[in-house]
């Protein structure tokens, strides 16, 4: 009998939990297109600051939002990038995941219509299917058909160990306390917001990976696939 694997599954959970970790490795195991939706925010962040958009000014925000095109698609090039992120054909995949556009993103991706435009393309990248998207409401907005939904969830502090022991291994300056803080805040910003707030899907399967290192969050993730 043919072995059959979920069209498109779907992650969600708070910042920092290891989402993307998660769903690189089974998007590599599976052959499917990793799709980390906070790429979208940045890329409309990035686009913004660009031209001078006040990211305060929701209006303008959400008109830019509404007009550009973005398009995800699986890594071109072996540079370290998880997939191509295009906007308007422009490779802008690094230029999103610049310092400035992390001190934004957060005002950016709590826009209303922002998310409603964004979640519009989205959706049409994950009907293509063989897909696996991380991010914050997949499952309850997104994508609610998904073949398979999980919530990777972990404390705030454990979340905040894992970024700080990541910012050091690579050689850069980090504070603890700063770190969390900042976790903390990014929660509260997400849970709280008035649209698609994050939480997990009714039928999402919960994976609280505090006491689990990345080999054993990959192994259950795996064996829901199975």
């Amino acid at each position: 009998m043919t072995k059959t694997h979920p069209n498109i599954i779907a992650i969600d959970g708070p910042a920092a939990a290891g989402k993307s970790t998660l769903g690189r490795r089974l998007a590599d195991s599976l052959d499917y297109l990793f799709f980390d939706t906070g790429v979208m925010y940045r890329a409309v962040t990035w686009v913004a600051l660009q031209r001078g958009i006040n990211l305060s000014d929701e209006t303008a925000v959400t008109a830019l939002a509404e007009v550009i095109q973005i398009d995800v698609a699986p890594a071109s090039k072996l540079d370290g990038r998880a997939c191509d992120v295009v906007v308007e054909g422009q490779d802008v995949t690094w230029e999103t995941r610049r310092p400035e556009v992390d001190a934004s993103v957060s005002i950016v991706s709590a826009y209303r219509g922002v998310r409603n435009a964004m979640s519009k393309q989205q959706r049409r990248i994950g009907q293509r299917g063989k897909v696996v998207m991380v991010g914050r409401d997949i499952g309850t907005v997104v994508l609610p058909e998904a073949d398979l939904k999980i919530y990777l969830d972990a404390s705030a502090q454990e979340r905040a160990r894992r970024r700080y022991h990541e910012i050091r291994a690579r050689g850069g300056e980090a504070d603890y306390d700063n770190i969390l803080a900042s976790v903390i805040e990014r929660d509260r910003i997400d849970s709280t917001r008035d649209v698609a707030p994050l939480r997990a899907a009714d039928d999402a399967v919960v994976i609280d990976s505090d006491s689990m290192n990345a080999e054993e969050v990959f192994e259950r993730a795996q064996g829901l696939c199975e």
